[in-house]
């Protein structure tokens, strides 16, 4: 039988659990007066079709976020694999997020970073209070995609790699 703990025991449990489920790593960023902004998400994930909706949890602590929550649009970057570096360094709270990182801008100032699986122009739907995160909710303005670039997973506190799954032999 399984043995379940309450969380208020054991809130390290509770980071160790969450990071049972493998998720992408996406950067969110944008030019604000001219310099690229943005941090780094791994809770994204895809909301609808109509409208077309994507999400990420941003924590109310964050200091990038709301530099970036006001503005037209917002480029998410699906990171490739490859990409753990550049996830930590787009993390980061101090130093130049950007520095020696291959990034573009669209007109409207959303920034994409070179490499990635999947580039979405977004403008800020709504945010939904969730705890000590807020959930935004971004609607898909544009898009484009290289399904051959395999994505950057983030599980267990790590950074991975899809793999192919290996043939069984028949016995």
């Amino acid at each position: 039988m399984v043995e379940l703990r309450p969380v208020a025991d054991d809130p390290g449990a509770l980071r160790q659990a969450y990071g049972c489920f493998p998720s992408g790593v996406t950067a969110v960023c944008a030019l604000v007066d001219g310099v690229p902004v943005g941090l780094a998400a791994s809770s994204f994930t895809s909301v609808s079709m109509d409208p077309p909706l994507v999400s990420v949890c941003v924590q109310h602590t964050s200091t990038t976020w709301p530099k970036l929550r006001d503005l037209d649009r917002v480029g998410v970057s699906v990171l490739g694999e490859g990409h753990d570096v550049l996830a930590r360094q787009i993390a980061s709270r101090t130093g130049d997020r950007f520095a020696g990182v291959t990034w573009e801008a669209a007109r409207d100032g959303a920034v994409f970073l070179g490499g990635a699986t999947a580039w979405l122009d977004c403008t800020v739907e709504r945010h939904v209070p969730a705890g000590d995160h807020d959930i935004v909710l971004l609607r898909v303005r544009t898009l484009s995609a290289d399904p051959d670039v395999a994505p950057l997973v983030f599980h267990a506190s790590r950074f991975r790699q899809l793999a192919e799954p290996r043939l069984r032999d028949a016995a």
